[in-house]
């Protein structure tokens, strides 16, 4: 009601007065969740000691959190967001019935919601080029990754735009399994899903080479090229992992080198990560993944460290949960406060059932990870040091990762892969505690087994 907004805006000037800080409110915006009130202060009076009363201000207005933007980028003035008694809901569909989603070109175009003055938030992935999801459980980080499918799911036909995704987690993302957008079937087994990470950079590398033989620089400008022979048009490649710290405990070196190589390179090849995590601790979100994905969205998180982590910086700290997000867009110094739009599980089911009855998934054989019973890939490559390995095992008669590290200079995790490979073709014994393992053939035996094989 317009009559409390004046009010508080009264109590606030009068808060600060009392504090020997003169300065008027010169606007009130409401938003979906908070009310903005913009303040400038007279000529003299410090920015830091009006941002130092913050909590002063909470208690002064009875509210649950403050946050404040000081100086409004663009504006002469500092922002302190009050929470609104009662949010109003941001629906999906009404952000993308506006202009701006509608009239948007790019076939990446993302809805994430409404801003503090109600303008509606439009991303477009091709952009940004990757995007980093970060949030406390239940703070609305997979509605948004809902809202972010199915605002690619309306704008690009399956041959445009391919999905792969990864949900260790089971849950969230399977039930877009059947839709024609897939390039593989939703992958659940975090061994597997870093298998399909690998797949794609070898993609990405294949893409490369495309462009360098027909002398493009980017998907767009090969595309163009091949207009005509629509067969040889290469989709755009929308990656989803939603819960990375399950991804990082089982495989964290093979993940990260791929999530960075991807970060890094694939943006020309028309490839982009979405990468969704609730635990924003630097083991998970390394120093490396962060400097390769420019663009982040924090939801509601319980401290200023984890804010850190994510943003660079605090504020994270003090939404409000339920949709409430800052979005830090590649190349923005200060972070948007947006409203998530939401979406129910009965709008996406209703979505997915309407796109899968257009038209059959039909997945890349090349990109469906597979994996023994062993838990290998069954095409991992091997590795190209792994003939001198045998010959330095079977030369010694004695079988250890650390060997392999002393004679070919190699780290452990490499050394033990051999070891392991070893094992796998029969070469050598299992593991027995602290004794070595037994090398079961000989030099002579297995150079006659290649000669004949």
């Amino acid at each position: 009601d317009q009559a409390d907004f004046m009010q508080t805006a009264r109590k606030l000037e009068a808060t600060l007065e009392s504090f020997g800080v003169r300065a008027k409110v010169l606007e009130v915006v409401r938003g979906p969740a908070v009310t903005r009130y913009e303040i400038q202060p007279d000529i003299g009076v410090k920015v830091s000691r009006i941002v130092s009363l913050s909590d002063d201000i909470a208690l002064a207005l009875a509210a649950k959190d403050i946050r404040m933007e000081a100086p409004i980028p663009g504006k002469s003035a500092i922002g302190i967001e009050v929470p609104n008694n009662e949010v109003s809901i941001v629906t999906m569909r009404e952000v993308m019935e506006t202009p701006t989603f509608i009239d948007a070109p790019s076939r990446l175009s993302i809805t994430l919601g409404r801003d503090i003055a109600g303008t509606p938030i439009v991303g477009n992935l091709a952009r940004m080029p990757h995007l980093l999801v970060a949030g406390a459980t239940g703070s609305g980080k997979s509605v948004c990754i809902n809202g972010i499918i199915t605002s690619i799911l309306y704008k690009a036909k399956p041959d445009e735009v391919k999905f792969l995704m990864v949900d260790p987690k089971m849950v969230e993302l399977n039930v877009y399994n059947g839709i024609p957008h897939l390039l593989a079937p939703v992958v659940t087994d975090p061994r597997r899903a870093s298998l399909a990470l690998k797949k794609i950079v070898v993609e990405m590398e294949k893409r490369y080479e495309l462009f360098s033989k027909s002398a493009t620089r980017n998907i767009e400008g090969y595309n163009k090229l091949v207009a005509d022979e629509p067969d040889k048009v290469l989709p755009y490649i929308v990656i989803i992992v939603d819960e990375l710290a399950d991804l990082m405990m089982v495989a964290a070196n093979d993940v990260e080198d791929s999530i960075c190589r991807l970060a890094q390179m694939a943006r020309a090849a028309g490839i982009h990560l979405i990468i969704a995590t609730q635990r924003p601790s630097v083991d998970v979100i390394t120093g490396v993944i962060k400097a390769n994905i420019p663009s982040r969205i924090a939801f509601g998180v319980s401290s200023q460290v984890d804010s850190r982590t994510i943003l660079d910086m605090a504020g994270a700290e003090k939404l409000l949960g339920r949709g409430d997000m800052l979005f830090l867009p590649m190349g923005s110094s200060k972070p948007i406060r947006v409203q998530g739009a939401f979406l129910s599980d009965q709008e996406v089911e209703a979505v997915v059932g309407f796109v899968s009855g257009q038209a059959q998934a039909e997945y890349n054989e090349e990109l469906v990870p597979e994996i023994d019973e062993n838990g290998h890939a069954s095409d991992e490559p091997v590795d190209e040091l792994y003939d001198q390995a045998i010959q330095i095992v079977l030369e010694a008669q004695q079988a250890s990762a650390s060997l392999l590290q002393r004679r070919m200079r190699i780290g452990y995790n490499r050394a033990s892969r051999l070891i392991d490979h070893m094992h796998m073709q029969g070469l050598i014994g299992a593991h027995e505690g602290s004794k070595p393992r037994e090398v079961l053939i000989t030099l002579e035996q297995y150079q006659q087994s290649k000669i004949s094989s």
